[in-house]
């Protein structure tokens, strides 16, 4: 496999791959590394490649146990987390402050799941992925997916809606 060829079969989910480490890692330096490592491991093992059902499962599930060793090994210990998502629709300054509240309450939240959950909601709600991808990017059956991600949506809805009835974190 030529270069042209590697890239034309990385580069579609590249995105993605970001994403998933910024979740993880929530440092953007921290995921441009962890980016970059990935695409230099998918790189050394290009004769490897086509051996695989989806390079896309592949790289995110590589990308997934890279984030969790760095995690482990402490070397990501200060990181923090920073909301760029938000786009200005033309809104009042009230409107956005509290909309930047919300959108940074919810990344709070996700952040303190359980880290398998924090992964399937990175995967299907952001990434947009099918439950079949995801088992397959976590070695899960689509029925655990699917529970397990049912219990950090109802997490998370149930400390919204704590935190908008009482005002209290």
């Amino acid at each position: 496999m030529n270069q042209s060829e590697f890239l034309q079969k990385v580069m579609p989910f590249k995105d993605k791959v970001f994403r998933l480490a910024k979740r993880l890692l929530v440092s953007t330096e921290e995921a441009e590394d962890a980016t970059q490592e990935l695409y230099f491991k998918l790189w050394k093992n290009k004769s490897k490649l086509n051996d695989y059902n989806s390079i896309e499962a592949f790289a995110m599930t590589m990308t997934k146990n890279y984030c969790f060793d760095r995690l482990k090994s402490k070397q990501a210990s200060n990181l923090s987390l920073v909301h760029s998502n938000y786009k200005d629709g033309g809104t009042s300054l009230q409107k956005r402050v509290e909309l930047n509240d919300s959108v940074s309450l919810v990344h709070k939240l996700i952040e303190n799941l359980p880290e398998q959950q924090k992964i399937i909601i990175q995967l299907r709600d952001i990434e947009q992925y099918e439950f079949d991808e995801i088992a397959e990017m976590l070695n899960m059956q689509p029925t655990a997916i699917r529970v397990s991600l049912s219990r950090a949506r109802k997490t998370i809805k149930e400390q919204l809606i704590r935190q908008h009835n009482y005002g209290i974190s």
